[in-house]
């Protein structure tokens, strides 16, 4: 019969690649899965309707929604909000799972019905559900930790989010039976607080193309590519936007891609208003951003560490430009400058917040397109060689198969 497992997170599939990616890595292996969400947005809805229909997994989202149970939403809301004044006043030392998350709650009582032999949870809103989910059926858990989430938004330790996100992990993280990490920064920041942990790296790459990288006719001017679920501030957009101030505006255009919300709509206002050569596309589908991302030429990973976790995380983007064969500029983030480093003829690095540099990266590559076409030939050949899901899942699925066996063997 075939292993159960079930996956949890507090947001909704589509916003969260990595969560689709395990789920279909263990489906292909044989386990029968199930994946536990609630609402987030409406994008995010309409992306789910599309990529759910494509999957042998089974969706089940809980927590209510604004259109299909919006009392079920208006209950879950009052319930967080509730709580979280609760919370607050105790000093995050009750009820704080209720407040990690609007649908923490719901997810909780629906991972409970569901008898696994292993819960995973992605993110932190998720976390007490799988492990007391996992608590009451006698079964292992573990816990994904694409960020090191109590320095997401702050590096206060006196921050109410960090109160909060760091009560959560002294909580649940020492229950977990293991822990995944998307970078070697973040491994080594719950190592340091948690030695037991022993977290095991999973990178946040994506599957091999399954057609071969094809790319426009170069038309002299270099096509610079940015994307992320919105676009905002403190993400580095900036940078860019300042170098390319002082770059002649024929040579240079720029794509950014992402939801923009009501907060950063003056943002936006204020880059369409800036004089350079900029374009916006709306979101997409994750399995078609590799092919779309194709007919650019550079990839920015412009991550201005303004938290620690913004600092020690390698995004998911970075690993989009090298299944596309982009070269890649990336600001120099521990993360990011230890992963250039390793991979050198990967693109360029700049001081993050020195928009002068990077013009200066943009202007070479301009004036040597043999070094942009190495980059990028770099990229394609690292990303086909090494850093793709087929290897990044084995390591996945060999922690999921130990934690099962080992479990099994000290329960008998």
């Amino acid at each position: 019969m075939a292993k159960k497992v079930l996956l949890i997170t507090s947001g909704q599939p589509s916003l969260n690649p990595r969560l689709v990616k395990e789920a279909d890595a263990l489906t292909d292996a044989g386990y029968h899965v199930t994946v536990l969400y609630a609402y987030w947005n409406n994008w995010g809805t309409e992306l789910d309707t599309k990529l759910l229909t494509q999957k042998k997994w089974m969706a089940i989202r809980v927590g209510g929604d604004p259109v299909d149970k919006p009392l079920a939403f208006l209950k879950s809301r009052m319930l967080f909000k509730a709580s979280r004044l609760i919370a607050e006043k105790s000093g995050y030392k009750i009820i704080s799972k209720y407040v990690i998350a609007r649908s923490s709650k719901a997810l909780i009582e629906e991972a409970k019905k569901h008898n696994a032999d292993l819960y995973i949870a992605h993110n932190l809103g998720a976390l007490p559900a799988a492990v007391e989910a996992a608590k009451r059926r006698t079964k292992p858990c573990g816990f994904d930790a694409e960020d090191f989430h109590r320095h997401e938004t702050s590096n206060n330790v006196a921050d109410k989010d960090v109160i909060l996100k760091s009560s959560i992990e002294d909580r649940y993280l020492p229950q977990v039976n293991y822990v995944t990490a998307s970078s070697p920064q973040i491994a080594e920041a719950y190592q340091k607080i948690y030695p037991n942990l022993d977290p095991v790296i999973v990178l946040n790459v994506f599957p091999k193309t399954s057609n071969p990288i094809t790319k426009p006719e170069q038309s002299g001017v270099i096509k610079l590519f940015w994307f992320s679920q919105t676009i905002g501030n403190n993400r580095g957009i900036n940078d860019v936007v300042d170098a390319l101030k002082t770059l002649p505006n024929e040579h240079f255009e720029l794509h950014l891609l992402g939801d923009v919300p009501a907060s950063s709509e003056q943002f936006v206002s204020l880059i369409k208003d800036s004089g350079i050569n900029v374009q916006f596309h709306s979101t997409m589908e994750a399995d078609k951003l590799t092919e779309f991302s194709q007919q650019f030429d550079v990839g920015l990973a412009l991550e201005p560490a303004f938290t620690i976790n913004n600092d020690i995380a390698l995004s998911n983007k970075l690993f989009t430009y090298m299944q596309a064969g982009l070269a890649v500029i990336a600001s120099d983030t521990k993360a990011q400058r230890a992963f250039m480093q390793a991979n050198p003829d990967l693109g360029e690095v700049y001081p993050k917040g020195d928009y002068k540099s990077l013009a200066e990266i943009l202007s070479r590559y301009y004036e040597d397109s043999g070094r942009l076409q190495l980059h990028k030939a770099t990229s394609a050949n690292l990303a086909a060689d090494r850093y793709n899901w087929e290897t990044e899942s084995k390591k996945f699925l060999k922690v999921v198969e130990t934690t099962i066996s080992n479990f099994n063997d000290v329960s008998r």
